[in-house]
């Protein structure tokens, strides 16, 4: 009997996969902060990643040892998972070239994505994607790392389109802050936050051009932090207003209040986790051939989509039969 087909040799043939990643991207400047949300990966499973940050989390004038820390942290045996990546500094900082040399020499067989911030352009991104290449080669690696973009100028949202559509980039995620900043007081400061993070026409207009571009170009759109970190319905509130209403997939945490709430928000409703199990293991059974399940007729459009869905529910901690996790995530 020959082994079934698993989902992703089948469904993707000639087209690029939909990256299924973790639901929050948990930052951590300091050392403390890294270890404590490695422990708390530890606890929960890889249901978030965390990302030591190069960028706001070294003090001027520590940049190399601050990399050095990332990299140890990344490296080390506290990252069970290797889900754990890197914010380095931006293009236009002297650091940036370092931070890249450091982390992919140090740590570049654990990486999990390297997050580039403060793009001006769709070339800042290639110049920067092309030396983490560059790093790659020189370290040897077999592997290449994803980037993730952080859109946080006006001229990264003048192109996110061409941004979203580089080789390599699997996340575009939005910086609200240093984006309604860069607006020189033309919006206002509750515009960072919500109730008019959602409701400001030019915020709202930019959150529907990042997720768009992502969805577009295949990658996934990944919301700006909520600001919030007792208030655990807002927090809440906040999360599922950016995945129902404007297609975000994964959002950024700063505090670990934050990623239990925004991981409930942005994992798969159960009835449609039962139905995706129904829909993709009949569909394997026939061998990917068209199948019915309650009177509706599937094929491999529609597997695709329940495919994601129950990729994403397992990397939403969605509790799966046995018999499933086999099948498809063992």
């Amino acid at each position: 009997m020959s082994t079934p087909l698993h989902p992703r040799d089948v469904l993707y043939r000639g087209e690029k996969p939909f990256p299924i990643l973790p639901a929050v991207d948990h930052y951590a400047g300091s050392e403390k902060l890294m270890r404590k949300a490695l422990a708390l990966q530890a606890e929960l499973g890889p249901i978030f990643d965390v990302t030591c940050d190069c960028e706001d989390g070294a003090a001027a004038g520590n940049e190399i040892e601050h990399r050095k820390l990332c990299a140890s942290v990344i490296a080390g045996e506290d990252n069970r998972y290797n889900r754990v990546g890197v914010r380095i500094h931006d293009i236009t900082h002297a650091q940036w070239k370092g931070d890249m040399d450091t982390l992919i020499g140090e740590a570049g067989d654990r990486l999990a994505f390297v997050t580039l911030p403060k793009a001006r352009s769709a070339d800042d991104v290639r110049v920067q994607i092309d030396w983490l290449r560059t790093c790659e080669t020189l370290a040897g690696l077999k592997r290449s790392i994803p980037a993730h973009v952080l859109i946080e100028s006006h001229g990264a949202l003048r192109q996110v389109w061409e941004i979203a559509s580089l080789d390599r980039v699997e996340s575009i995620d939005l910086g609200l802050m240093d984006f309604v900043s860069a607006h020189h007081g033309a919006l206002p400061g509750d515009a960072m936050k919500s109730p008019k993070q959602f409701e400001h026409p030019v915020i709202v207009r930019t959150k529907c051009e990042i997720a768009a571009a992502a969805h577009g170009c295949g990658v996934v759109p990944t919301h700006n932090v909520t600001t919030e970190i007792r208030d655990l319905d807002l927090i809440r509130h906040d999360a599922r207003t950016a995945r129902r209403q404007f297609g975000f997939m994964r959002m950024w945490s700063i505090h670990p209040n934050q990623i239990q709430p925004i991981v409930e928000e942005m994992r798969p409703d159960f009835s449609e986790v039962e139905d995706a199990i129904a829909i993709v293991c009949g569909a394997q059974d026939a061998n990917w051939g068209p199948t019915r399940h309650r009177d509706t007729l599937h094929d491999r459009a529609s597997y695709r989509y329940y495919w994601e869905l129950l990729a994403r529910a397992h990397t939403t901690g969605v509790a799966l039969p046995d018999d499933v996790r086999v099948r498809f995530f063992s």
